[in-house]
């Protein structure tokens, strides 16, 4: 069942943290972070909604850090109960930005990540500024010309400072929690 996250909480100051990466690095919000603002995206390996966009979050992320946007990945699910999404099969994705795995979920929590993908764009300052959606696709891939939602969000932070007043959320499979003991 589809999960839509919360509206934007315009200001609302990004959480630090210190994660694996699949390249064999730890990082934290500064050292992703950008000149002209952050792209934070809570994705997985085994997201449907995520896979059939995973090329134009590809895309996007390229143009994003173009115009100074850092950008980095999170996957927060239960690799227990869905082993696809453990650290060694997320080194596989190959992907040419960080991505971190947080595996006591706790970023997930601070960031109050809801789904895959979950998209959180701030400003130069850390301020969030968009919370909402890569594209009009669901769970398959729509068509190619369809307005870049995100790209255009980010880069109007990069230029502005502030992102877009009317945002529509993204919508994914919701993170796969992990039991509480």
């Amino acid at each position: 069942m589809a999960t839509i996250p919360p509206v934007c909480d315009f200001g609302w100051r990004a959480p630090d943290f210190r994660l694996p990466a699949t390249d064999g690095k730890t990082y934290g919000f500064g050292d992703v972070a950008g000149e002209n603002g952050t792209l934070i995206m809570f994705i997985c390996n085994h997201c449907p909604y995520v896979m059939a966009v995973l090329d134009r979050i590809l895309r996007d992320a390229e143009d994003l850090q173009k115009l100074g946007i850092g950008v980095a990945a999170i996957s927060s699910n239960d690799a227990e109960a869905y082993p696809q999404d453990g650290f060694d099969e997320m080194k596989k994705l190959g992907l040419p930005f960080p991505y971190l795995y947080d595996e006591d979920q706790s970023v997930a929590r601070a960031f109050d990540a809801v789904c895959t993908p979950d998209f959180f764009g701030f400003d130069a300052t850390g301020g969030l500024q968009y919370r909402g959606r890569l594209d009009a696709s669901r769970k398959e891939a729509g068509p190619p010309d369809l307005r870049r939602d995100l790209y255009e969000a980010m880069r109007q932070v990069a230029e502005t400072g502030k992102g877009p007043q009317d945002q529509v959320p993204s919508m994914g499979c919701s993170i796969k929690w992990k039991e509480s003991a």
